[in-house]
């Protein structure tokens, strides 16, 4: 051979040239080839196999690298052809080398396929098969086997010729198996793999069964002795292909382990093939050694074995399930594809095993031999190593195993004995629901549901992961896509399937999950009625404070999450095209609400009406249930709407008492009609205004239908849906009680009344008024049962009576009643909290009336007459109700609305009236005796008249003559009643006594004169007042008072305002006093100066108010005698001071000084003004009686640090008209030395300086003028500068400038007791 030629130069020179030419593409000419010199290279035995190998070499890229060109030379004479293949051919046989043998065997292919010669393919089989007849040694033909498979897998055809034209060939493969070297079965098998595969296995199909079968059997022998990894890799790849055939399956899994030939005795072999079919039909798939052989690779440590077992065992299964699955079960193959799945990650084993498995379980005998409890954990353990596989088909089909395992688990097996068990399978279910493909989710979402069955909870349940994994599911909503419109044109429709497909996963995921939430309510249901599980009896006392794993935390999620994300993802994703299979689970999650958690249900229920979820499930059953399809949503909505309807009629309004006959009557109106009432809202009307024939059921038919209807529209409408028309809503009704009416049957049951009356009532406004013949039909209508029981607490209720003069005479009164019978007040702690609020600030602030009662005012305002209709209630009715109607008139009054004054001027009248008729019972049965069967309305009478009083007082009267002829008369006939009541009847006498206050207080000067004259000729009136005082102060108090509602204390202020306004009206108008109060001055005196920590700040008022008339009348007043004491006045025989000081003495004036000005610093309002007005009436009372006591109180030392106090808080503070006359106070009595100009009076003209005289109120700047008179007139040491003086008279031209307006009077309500404001004023002099 000569550079990288292909020739041989020993025997070259003797070859036709013809065999010669160079063969390329290559650098040059190409390679020079000799074919004759290849030939004779290869079959002599004399030349170097590394020069054969060599010149394999060059052919083979000859024919690489020149497709045709060989081929060309070739075709010459097909006698050389033949002869080159054979000498390849037994090449085979004689190559020493593997690398050599691998050069034949390619060549030898890539000859023949540059043949492409059909005689080339069936020389080389028939050469075959003739070295196979010939041989000796079946070892050599190993190579031969490996180039025959190499050129089945490359050639096709040949395989198929094979089949079918050679089986004595093929027969001779299935007998080299027999031989017992493990290299050459390996290579025959190859063949074989090979045969089954050559197009997808059409080629197998053209196999005699003979052989097929033949290949079966040695398949499973050679298998099952196996003992070289090469042997077994290629015997498990045949068996997987043979499985794809039904029929291989079929001989494989009927093949029993003794029938299998093992020697090559043709005779015994065909002996045994005879056997052998005949033995197939009889042979049970039990006594197959496949089952062992697949146990045996799942149990090789080669995880390629161990998947393709798998694989094995699947495809078995497919075809031949029932025959199959029990012989595994039995073999213990689930034992080991568990074990595999706990121990592999990989996807490759884990898809398989998972497939086999889900086919095993079909088989009762695999839950009988416990191996789902067996493999439970495994299970679990490989879906954690799925979920972070790449390949999404993996854990889809586990979780579809563990769906299908829990499913089909009986009951008397138990999964879960343990907590630990259910938690781990609860976590891997969590994982799979929050996982990113919404496929795997939807898998877990099932496998979620089948996991809520009960037989499956532990003991304790673990509510804690059942919880969670509901929360898990609901966070996956909001990624779910929202159904678009359908679009238009050729660019967006490009997108329309991707899109079409997600919302088709999204729809599957949002039903498994609407499925997972009915099982765990179900579950919370289950777990409910049974106590053992209900209480967790089982749980460790370390957790059993645990309260968020419990029953009632898992169904204040479940009805969390079904409020916050379920509702609305279903309305949201329903709202295109509702869905028959979403919408079903959807309505019986909604009725299981009800039942787990029903403390919520009010706030839940409202939310749901007030949400249109009357109208909701009504459409779907127009437009789904129609025509008697989807039964299954009908009753689910069915279901809903009674449970819904049900708990809104009977617990939602507590105005509401039904009995439990009414309460099953709705119940079976509800159930009965339902169903059938399954047409579209627009076709209500029509259906309403029908008129039926006789009813043969009470529950069932078109009149049922139509009292159905009735309630239905009442609730949607109650909570602001509306279902048809309000126009539609109120002819609808009023024809259905025309229609009962003229056919003469029974009256609509009283629930359908209620609710025909509430729709009348909520459409009034979209109609005229009715004509007599309708109004006449309603009234018959509410006139057949009790109105109380028909009566609905709603405002348009009240314009509707009140509307019509006919029904305001047959239920006007009535109606108001049941009214103001409604409980609407605010809770006891709210009360307590806002009383305890009003004694720490001394004062009863104006507050917002509440819904009722500005519904009343509004009512009143159209219809007058409604005042009369609560006043007689006060006078008639049983005190809660009558105070209730007081209340409504108390807020009239105090409204200050334009109609006020008429208002008070036709109450007047109609409350002297009722207090006549109490003054002619009294007279006759005394007071506060009377009957047992009579209401006492005194007190709400006499209260209503303090308001009345407040609200509308004397001067604003013009006429004088209607004042003497009703304001006196009240005066009169009030003071009367008051003499003539019990001490202890305080609750009359309180109101009373407050009333005559505030008549003298807010009354004009010429109107007091004949009042103070009545009441002071009054004597009962007057003992009354000095059994009151002297219970202050007697420890017999307890005798004269019985426990009242109000305290003693107030009835002892109101006695004091009203003698300080008789003692100080008295003086002005001279009145002749018939009998006069004693009162002890020491025990006041002492009161306020040692025990006022004890006192009230409302007494210590009314205290000071009442010292300051007694003091401004210099403590010689006839009304009151006072007493007086040696704490006071010191011992007889009494000094000068002491007697011009009488009753009160020098000492009594200091220690009531005292008493005054420690009351300076306190915050309370009228507090500061009582103290100071009665702090100017005691230095007055001093200067006039005694100056020297004047000038040594006024100059006491604390005084100036009470004023650095009161100056010391912020700019607006120093310019109270408290502090203003306290400094004024000072300046006036004190010396001269008293107060300085700093630091006493400059705070408070830097004060007004900054602030400006425009922003003080009127009584500011009036103190602020007197003060700053009265320091002009004093003598201050050291004595003003010019600058200061300049200063001072700046201010008050000023103030002169400034005209504040004029503010009316008020009256201040604190509690019970009635304080007139311009009463503690502070005082000018």
């Amino acid at each position: 051979m000569t550079g990288v030629d292909i020739i041989y130069d020993k025997i070259h020179f003797g070859h036709d040239p013809k065999w010669s030419g160079r063969l390329g593409p290559m650098e040059g000419s190409g390679l020079l080839v000799c074919v004759a010199c290849v030939v004779e290279m290869i079959e002599s035995e004399d030349v170097a196999s590394v020069r054969k190998s060599f010149a394999l070499s060059g052919i083979s890229k000859v024919l690489k690298c020149s497709p045709g060109a060989l081929r060309k030379l070739l075709s010459q004479d097909h006698q050389v052809s033949v002869r080159f293949t054979a000498s390849l051919l037994a090449m085979l046989h004689t190559a020493g080398d593997q690398a050599t043998l691998e050069k034949v065997d390619q060549v030898l292919v890539q000859l023949l396929l540059e043949l492409q010669s059909e005689l080339s393919y069936r020389f080389v089989l028939e050469e075959i098969h003739k070295q196979l007849n010939d041989q000796f040694n079946m070892k050599s033909f190993l190579p031969t086997f490996t180039f025959l498979g190499n050129l089945v897998e490359a050639v096709p055809n040949v395989a198929q010729s094979l089949m079918t034209q050679y089986v004595p060939l093929l027969e001779q493969l299935c007998s080299a198996l027999l031989y017992p070297d493990e290299a050459l079965k390996a290579s025959v098998l190859h063949v074989w793999f090979k045969l089954f595969g050559t197009a997808g296995g059409s080629a197998a199909q053209s196999l005699p069964p003979a052989i097929r079968d033949r290949v079966c059997v040695l398949l499973l022998q050679t298998l099952a002795n196996a003992g070289s990894n090469q042997l077994i890799n290629s015997c498990v790849d045949l068996l997987w292909l043979l499985l794809q055939n039904q029929e291989a399956v079929s001989v494989l899994i009927s093949s029993p382990g003794d029938l299998i030939p093992c020697h090559e005795n043709q005779n015994l072999r065909t002996n045994n093939e005879q056997n052998l079919s005949q033995n197939q039909e009889q042979q049970s798939p039990d006594q197959s050694p496949l089952p062992l052989i697949l146990k045996k690779l799942l149990m090789s440590g080669d995880e390629t074995l161990q998947t393709t077992s798998a694989k094995c065992i699947t495809a078995v299964l497919v075809q031949f399930p029932s025959q199959c699955s029990a012989s595994f079960i039995k073999a213990d193959l689930p034992e080991f594809l568990f074990d595999r799945l706990a121990s592999s990650r990989s996807g490759e084993l884990l898809w398989p095993a998972y497939s086999s498995l889900l086919l095993l379980i079909d088989n009762p005998l695999f839950f009988s031999q416990c191996h789902s409890v067996y493999g439970i954990e495994s299970l679990v353990r490989s879906l954690n190593e799925a979920l972070l596989l790449t390949d999404l088909e993996v854990p889809a089909q586990g979780l579809l195993l563990l769906t299908e395992i829990l499913e089909r688990q009986p009951p008397s097996e138990r999964l879960f004995p343990g907590a630990s068990g259910f938690a781990a399978v609860a976590e891997v279910v969590s994982a799979g629901v929050s996982f990113s493909c919404l496929k795997v989710a939807t898998h877990a979402a099932s496998a979620a549901s089948a996991l809520f069955r009960l037989n499956h909870q532990s003991r304790p349940v673990l509510y804690g992961k059942i919880e969670g994994l509901i929360e898990a599911i609901t966070k996956r909503f909001p990624e779910l896509p929202v159904p678009s419109h359908p679009h238009r044109g050729i660019a967006r429709n490009l997108t329309r399937s991707h899109k079409d497909s997600q919302a088709s996963r999204a729809e599957g995921f949002l039903f498994q999950a609407l499925l997972c939430f009915q099982a765990a309510c179900r579950l919370a249901e289950e777990c409910a009625s049974e106590p053992v599980l209900k209480e967790n009896t089982f749980t460790a006392p370390s957790k059993q404070s645990q309260s968020q794993d419990s029953l009632e935390s898992l169904c204040r999620c479940l009805l969390h999450c079904c409020d916050s994300a379920w509702i609305p993802t279903i309305i949201k994703m329903s709202q295109e095209a509702p869905r028959v299979q979403i919408l079903q689970p959807f309505y019986s999650i909604l009725s299981y609400q009800f039942t787990l958690l029903p403390s919520l249900m009010p706030v839940f229920t409202n939310k749901l009406a007030s949400s249109g979820f009357f109208r909701l499930p009504l459409e779907h059953k127009g437009l789904l249930c129609a025509g008697n399809r989807n039964q299954h949503l009908n009753a689910s909505c069915c279901g809903f709407l009674q449970k819904l309807s049900m708990f809104l009629l009977f617990h939602s309004d507590p105005a509401v008492s039904p009995c439990q006959s009414d309460f099953g009557e709705v119940e079976n109106l509800l159930l009965h009609n339902l169903p059938s009432l399954v047409c579209r809202l627009s076709d209500w009307p029509s259906l309403l205004c029908d008129t039926p024939g006789l009813q043969l059921s009470e529950f069932k038919g078109p009149r049922a239908t139509q009292y159905c209807m009735v309630i239905l529209l009442h609730l949607a409408m109650q909570y602001g849906d509306r279902l048809i028309p309000d126009q539609t809503v109120f002819p609808s009704v009023v024809w259905l009680l025309h229609s009962v009416q003229a056919q003469g049957d029974c009256a609509p049951p009283r629930f359908v009344l209620r609710s025909a009356l509430y729709l009348l009532a909520a459409t009034q406004d979209k109609i005229p008024n009715v004509d007599g013949a309708h109004l006449s039909c309603i009234s018959k209508a509410l006139s057949s049962q009790s109105f109380s029981s028909l009566y609905i607490h709603h405002p348009a209720l009240l314009h509707f009576i009140y509307r019509y003069p006919d029904l305001v005479e047959k239920f006007g009164s009535l109606v108001l009643e049941l009214w103001l019978t409604k409980q609407t007040q605010r809770t006891d702690a709210e009360q307590s909290m806002e009383t305890g609020e009003q004694r720490e600030s001394g004062a009863e602030e104006y507050k917002e009336p509440d819904t009722e009662t500005r519904e009343l005012l509004t009512l009143m305002e159209k219809h007058p007459a409604v005042l009369l209709t609560l006043l007689d209630m006060v006078c008639s009715r049983e005190p809660p109700l009558a105070g209730r109607a007081l209340g409504v008139l108390e807020v009239l009054l105090r409204a200050q609305r334009d109609f006020e004054s008429d208002l008070c001027f036709s109450l007047r009248p109609a409350v002297l009236q009722a207090l006549q008729r109490h003054s002619v019972e009294s007279m006759g049965n005394g007071l506060s005796q009377g009957h047992a069967a009579q209401v006492n309305s005194l007190p709400l009478l006499l209260k209503l008249l303090c308001v009345m009083e407040a609200s509308n007082p004397p001067s604003s009267s013009s006429d004088s003559s209607k004042m003497d002829g009703v304001h006196f008369k009240l005066l009169y006939h009030v003071s009367n009643l008051a003499g003539r009541l019990k001490p202890s009847d305080t609750e009359s006498l309180l109101p009373a006594l407050s009333f005559l206050y505030c008549w003298l207080s807010l009354s004009p000067a010429h109107c007091t004169d004949r009042a103070v004259s009545v009441l002071l000729s009054n004597s009962g009136l007057m003992d009354q007042l000095q059994t009151v005082l002297s219970s202050s102060s007697s420890s017999s108090s307890s005798s004269l008072f019985a426990p009242s509602t109000c305290p003693p204390s107030a009835l002892l202020c109101c006695s004091h305002l009203l003698l300080s306004s008789l003692i100080t009206l008295q003086r002005v108008h001279s009145s002749q006093v018939q009998k006069s109060i004693s009162w002890s001055l020491d025990a006041a005196v002492q009161r306020l100066l040692v025990q006022k920590r004890k006192m009230d700040n409302l007494s210590l008022v009314s205290l000071m108010r009442f010292l300051q008339a007694l003091l401004d009348a210099d403590l010689e007043s006839a009304v009151v005698s006072l007493t007086t004491g040696p704490r006071l006045v010191g011992p007889r025989p009494l000094g000068v001071e002491d007697g011009s000081l009488y009753p009160l003495g020098t000492r009594g004036a200091q220690c009531l000084f005292t008493g005054l000005i420690g009351n300076l610093l306190q915050k309370h309002e009228l507090l500061l003004r009582a103290s100071v007005n009665c702090l100017g009436s005691l230095l007055g009372f001093l200067q006039r009686r005694s100056p020297a006591t004047e000038k040594f109180v006024a100059c006491q030392g604390w005084n100036r640090f009470i004023v650095y106090c009161l100056l010391s808080s912020r700019e607006s503070g120093r310019l109270h008209p408290v502090v203003l006359k306290f400094i004024t106070i000072l300046l006036k009595h004190g010396s001269s030395t008293a107060l300085l100009w700093e630091p006493d009076l400059l705070p408070v003209m830097e004060a007004v300086e900054w602030m400006g005289v425009k922003e003080l109120s009127e009584e500011a700047a009036q103190s602020l003028g007197q003060l700053l008179t009265q320091t002009q007139r004093s003598v201050l040491q050291p004595p003003l500068t010019e600058e200061q003086k300049q200063r001072v008279r700046s201010v008050i031209n000023s103030l002169a400038l400034h005209t504040p307006p004029n503010l009316p009077v008020k009256v201040l309500r604190v509690g019970d007791v009635s304080i007139c404001l311009s009463d503690f004023t502070v005082k000018s002099d």
